[in-house]
């Protein structure tokens, strides 16, 4: 297969992950303001895949940098390498979006990104297999890592501190009437998160694309085209239109109840650990583990018990399993493409 033609079908295929990235993640974006009843879910799928797209007009490219750079050595791996590690992607989001978990396909793709170079560069003469993966103080490794701890943190932090604000600054109102205002504040937050979202996550397939376009020699560094940006937030807009309702379920109503007071500030708050990490520091954190954390923490202001911690549990147990699964899907995947391709 001739260059053009293979970057060409791996960009399709990096594609079809950001709209399976929406497609995963809609319910980071919808659930709350679905279990809430503020907008039935057609609109509501509606408002966060609007709100995915126009984050392409703002803020920068630091975590499609980081992405396309800042975890595999690009002068280690080829465009077959990308391949396996998308391959690898979209299986581990296809089989938790059928068991209904709401895992991160940011961790999945850096995942599989890194299994396929490993499986690469170990079959190299004179390299070892960790000599794809940047460990230096350059590599993105460390701080991605302590995110995956970080995001929910922030978010539950900010989630039920913003509570005990909103409590305080509406003491006196009954909660009908208090309702009665969240459910306009609502679209606020909901678009916000939607916005961090698409800024975020979106910029992972940009720096996928960038690295396809780099090793197959189209780029001389990974800095992201214009074009790119548009069809990744273009992707994941349509992909959050398709809706994920399986994970809606467990986002929205089984991990604890929400009312619009609630779903704001969750909301506002899975928000805020988003871009504290997209933007302040350029790094790929989870939507999921942020949307997640924060919702425990509006649930942990009302009561401990009304989080059902045993749910929790096995998001979490998902969240700690997903770098591994889908490196181990694309170090297999590579070696099935290599049967095929022997130049991989």
């Amino acid at each position: 297969m001739d260059t053009f033609t293979l970057a060409v079908l791996i960009i399709g295929i990096a594609l079809i992950f950001d709209y399976i990235n929406g497609f995963h993640d809609a319910a980071n974006s919808i659930a709350t303001i679905v279990a809430t009843r503020v907008l039935a879910p057609f609109q509501a799928v509606a408002w966060a895949a609007f709100f995915n797209f126009i984050a392409a007009f703002s803020f920068g490219t630091g975590v499609a940098k980081a992405v396309a750079a800042g975890f595999v050595n690009l002068d280690l791996v080829t465009p077959y390498v990308i391949m396996a590690g998308l391959i690898g992607a979209i299986i581990w989001d296809l089989i938790t979006w059928w068991w209904g978990l709401p895992t991160s396909s940011s961790h999945a793709l850096i995942g599989g990104y890194a299994g396929a170079a490993l499986a690469h560069v170990g079959a190299l003469p004179g390299h070892r297999a960790l000599d794809a993966l940047i460990l230096t103080s350059e590599g993105k490794w460390p701080e991605t890592i302590l995110f995956i701890v970080l995001g929910p943190m922030i978010g539950m932090a900010s989630a039920y501190l913003l509570m005990v604000v909103v409590y305080w600054l509406f003491r006196g109102v009954s909660p009908v009437k208090m309702d009665f205002y969240f459910r306009k504040l609502q679209l606020v937050s909901a678009a916000l998160f939607s916005y961090a979202h698409g800024t975020g996550d979106a910029q992972k397939t940009m720096g996928i694309i960038t690295a396809v376009l780099v090793t197959s020699g189209y780029l001389q560094e990974a800095d992201t085209p214009v074009w790119v940006i548009f069809s990744a937030h273009a992707a994941i807009g349509l992909g959050t239109l398709s809706g994920g309702w399986r994970i809606v379920r467990t986002m929205g109503g089984r991990l604890t109840r929400l009312k619009p007071r609630s779903g704001f500030c969750a909301e506002t708050g899975g928000a805020t650990a988003v871009l504290i990490a997209t933007e302040g520091f350029g790094l790929p954190v989870s939507t999921t583990h942020a949307i997640a954390g924060a919702i425990a923490g509006v649930g942990t202001f009302n009561r401990f018990k009304a989080v059902r911690w045993g749910l929790a549990r096995n998001i979490v147990w998902a969240w700690v399993m997903t770098i591994p699964a889908s490196a181990a899907i694309a170090w297999l995947s590579f070696w099935l493409l290599r049967l095929f391709v022997p130049e991989a």
